[in-house]
């Protein structure tokens, strides 16, 4: 084991799987001899050579486009789009082609593409740098949906997501990429490392966490909380803020979703509250609160509680009004814990 940040992982598990797959490759805009712009992919280039670290022009649509005809052809890309934000002129692609193929071949093609990409907000990126776009992808037939919120879990994810023969979405928490994230100010605003924390503790050679199964953080009887990515550390700091006795669910994977551990704890609790950072409508959480309420309606004792981004476009100059913070957590615990 060895403590790693982020992006040492991300960067592991594609070192990992590029040595064990002769067919792995990255792509992106300044991936190759740069290694990304925040590093995920340093050393690829010098080690694996520019025809599997591939500098593309700045075209997500083509980008894309070209990876589907490698995935048909045997290949297994793993693309990098620069900001999540960026990925919006790739949509046609993604969803009119990369995840319909295999439906609309009859099983004949598919391609195995993996499209990473750093999301969301807290680091001062305004509305074109901090979107968390998964809800739209989660939305769509044919592709999985992938957010890790440390280390351990974005390198187990990210290679049973380039193993995996169906498309997958993985979106990285940028704000978490070098160390967790509590709040704003949390602790007198002192940053983290991720050698703090247990998750930062990394195999350094191959393993895999399988996609759709969340993991369990915090055992609690009073209210599920349901999370993912850079808010799984907020909320966590949020329960100890709030004195309640919360059990909180790292869902990990959105698509598939682990609605079977959702629900025994919600089951349990007869309580929940949804976070996210995501605008609050028609995001990730609406879905969540229809799962649990088709579930876990005759045991819940109060109203399903969401916490999210607001229906703005990301501010710069309000950016924590913006974000999810202790108080608004901690508002939502306390209401769905008083009712009985």
């Amino acid at each position: 084991m060895t403590a790693m940040s982020m992006v040492q992982a991300i960067n592991s598990a594609l070192d990992c799987t590029m040595g064990r797959d002769p067919n792995v490759l990255v792509m992106g805009q300044d991936v190759g001899y740069f290694g990304g712009v925040f590093r995920c992919t340093e050393g690829l280039y010098q080690k694996y050579g520019a025809q599997r670290a591939l500098d593309t022009p700045i075209a997500e649509g083509g980008i894309v486009a070209a990876a589907i005809g490698m995935g048909v052809n045997g290949l297994r890309p793993v693309v990098e789009m620069q900001f999540a934000d960026y990925i919006y002129p790739a949509i046609d692609q993604i969803i009119s082609e990369l995840a319909r193929l295999r439906h609309r071949s009859g099983g004949e093609f598919w391609a195995p593409v993996v499209v990473r990409a750093p999301s969301g907000g807290g680091i001062r990126g305004g509305q074109t740098h901090s979107q968390s776009p998964e809800g739209i992808f989660t939305h769509v037939c044919g592709l999985k949906t992938v957010m890790p919120s440390n280390p351990y879990d974005a390198k187990g994810l990210l290679i049973s997501a380039i193993e995996d023969d169906d498309p997958v979405i993985f979106f990285e928490p940028k704000r978490i990429y070098n160390g967790p994230f509590y709040g704003h100010n949390a602790g007198g605003g002192r940053a983290r490392t991720w050698a703090e924390h247990p998750a930062g503790e990394v195999p350094e050679g191959h393993y895999s966490i399988p996609l759709g199964k969340a993991n369990v953080l915090r055992q609690g009887t009073e209210v599920t909380v349901l999370s993912y990515g850079t808010m799984v550390h907020v909320a966590e700091a949020a329960i100890e803020h709030s004195g309640v006795d919360a059990e909180l669910i790292d869902l990990r994977t959105l698509l598939p979703l682990d609605i079977d551990t959702v629900a025994e704890s919600v089951k349990k609790t007869g309580r929940c509250v949804v976070i996210h950072e995501a605008t609050r409508t028609s995001g990730f959480g609406a879905e969540l609160v229809a799962e649990v309420q088709e579930e876990c309606f005759w045991h819940l004792k109060a109203p399903i509680e969401r916490v999210t981004g607001w229906d703005t476009p990301y501010p710069h100059a309000f950016e924590w009004e913006y974000f999810p913070s202790h108080e608004r957590i901690s508002d939502a615990l306390r209401r769905a814990a008083a009712c009985d």
